[in-house]
């Protein structure tokens, strides 16, 4: 049976498990921006009793927040996202789930040799004790034949008390959980496909699967088929044999516009480091490299300008050293001095898998004293902390951006 885990909340979570004298009371995780306070990314229980929601402006709630004495915390990604790590490696050592992977930074996908719903939920109830004792966090839990069904069973474990976080749609009770969820609210039915639906009166996820599988495949093409025949109980979605991404782009939007060129030189080394490193635990190697900046588009009254400058490296390589230089000569090329810059980023292009990879018998960039450095460098920082090993440009204390824009395309 697919297991689907969600944890509740869970930038909030993370920061109650840090400071418990905060639990059972009304929590904010929100980011920073010069319009002040950003927005609310992630909130408990109780703050959203108070008539708080994701997405909420701080400025315009602050005296909510105030009246209430709501906490707020600034958001702390790279926290979040050693955390999930975390949740990853205590259920993979458990050996309780098979095929553990992981979604996204709050969400994973399994599988459990059975297809008993007591002995599944007897396993589910070990894997969220394990995370709640391994990092604090509470879980809900869906189960069933299918990923898109085991991902509704989650919705309703989420939002349903008396399940206790663990959800089972078993085949028998399939077409009644299927009634009770409204088309918006399932996994693979895209935003632009849901007019159409409705507009054929589609309004609930059960109405979706009496659609006939060709006039599903004409509306909404191979990946509407694949959600519709999930919910019909037939596995059609593989998520443990993801293609082989492209690229790997790390990106930022800063919390305040940022003018001198040094100061950007420090943030785009972080976000080339950071890049190098995903790129080794792809286990490839990038053939180009693209930096790109930009103004703030809504702020009308300043002067706008955007740039984006591609080299094609000579050798391929995962060196942050090499990635790093070269990107900040890109930089140098795309900077104009006057403006007020609030976006910039890197995309590492050209991937190819390391061990396939011929290298330049002449190859000075991935000589094996540089490949052995990185991964000393790479182990020192799991060990002690991101950036605990680190080049001087990347400054001593690099900034933690709020809105975290990583992409893998």
């Amino acid at each position: 049976m697919i297991i689907h885990l969600d944890c509740n909340s869970f930038y909030a979570s993370v920061e109650i498990a840090e400071h418990p004298e905060f639990s059972g009371h009304p929590v904010v995780v929100a980011n920073d921006n010069e319009a002040g306070g950003g927005i609310i990314l992630a909130l408990t229980k109780e703050a959203k009793e108070l008539g708080l929601h994701r997405g909420d402006p701080i400025f315009k709630i602050r005296k909510v927040l105030e009246t209430n004495n709501v906490a707020v915390f600034a958001a702390d990604l790279y926290k979040y996202r050693k955390v999930s790590r975390r949740i990853m490696n205590a259920v993979t050592n458990s050996e309780i789930v098979l095929d553990f992977l992981q979604y996204s930074v709050d969400e994973f996908f399994g599988r459990i040799p059975d297809d008993d719903p007591q002995c599944v939920r007897k396993c589910m109830k070990q894997v969220i004790n394990l995370i709640s004792e391994s990092c604090g966090v509470p879980v809900s839990c869906g189960c069933s034949v299918t990923y898109t069904l085991a991902k509704t069973a989650t919705w309703f474990a989420k939002r349903y008390e008396a399940y206790g976080g663990i959800c089972i749609i078993t085949p028998e009770v399939r077409e009644k959980a299927l009634k009770k969820i409204a088309i918006e609210n399932v996994w693979g039915i895209g935003r632009r496909s849901v007019p159409r639906l409705k507009h054929l009166g589609i309004a609930t996820a059960y109405d979706f699967t009496k659609l006939g599988e060709s006039l599903v495949d004409s509306l909404m093409t191979t990946a509407g088929v694949r959600t519709w025949r999930e919910l019909h109980g037939i596995p059609s979605i593989d998520l443990s044999a993801p293609e082989h991404q492209q690229s790997i782009m790390h990106s930022r939007t800063f919390a305040f516009m940022e003018t001198e060129l040094s100061r950007l030189h420090e943030l785009l080394s972080n976000y080339a480091a950071d890049a190098a490193v995903n790129l080794r635990r792809e286990n490839c190697l990038c053939r180009t490299v693209t930096v790109f900046i930009c103004t703030n588009p809504h702020r009308t009254d300043l002067p706008q300008y955007s740039n984006a400058q591609t080299t094609k490296l000579q050798t391929a390589t995962s060196n942050t050293q090499e990635i790093v230089r070269v990107s900040l000569a890109l930089l140098d090329k795309l900077f104009v001095n006057g403006y007020k810059y609030k976006r910039m980023g890197i995309v590492l292009g050209g991937l190819v898998e390391d061990e396939g990879w011929q290298l330049d018998l002449f190859d000075k960039v991935n000589t094996s004293e540089k490949r052995r450095l990185m991964e000393v460098t790479d182990r020192l920082n799991v060990k002690y902390g991101r950036n605990t090993v680190r080049l001087t440009i990347q400054g001593n204390s690099p900034a933690k951006p709020p809105i975290d824009d990583d992409n893998k395309i």
